[in-house]
């Protein structure tokens, strides 16, 4: 299945928010901020290598593809995305 790239523009909100989800807050560096997010540049350090979790295409395929459609999956992270 082909699925449109999501529409992230890099703007390192979910990355300072990790806290707030039980599948990232693994990444917590202690202030709810992903250990691996890179202040100055609001990018990953692992982006190559980042948990699935993060990738967003991958983490649909494997987990959400037999829930919700792509389009209405996109559409919802894109309103929390907003919301942040």
């Amino acid at each position: 299945m082909t699925l449109s790239p999501f529409p992230c523009n890099a703007c390192g909100k979910c990355c300072r928010r990790v806290h707030t989800s039980e599948q990232t807050a693994f990444l917590d560096r202690g202030d709810g901020v992903c250990r691996h997010f890179v202040e100055e540049t609001h990018l990953c350090a692992i982006y190559d290598i980042r948990p699935l979790v993060c990738r967003v295409e991958d983490y649909y395929r494997a987990n959400l593809q037999d829930v919700i459609e792509w389009d209405a999956f996109v559409k919802l992270n894109v309103a929390i995305c907003e919301k942040l």
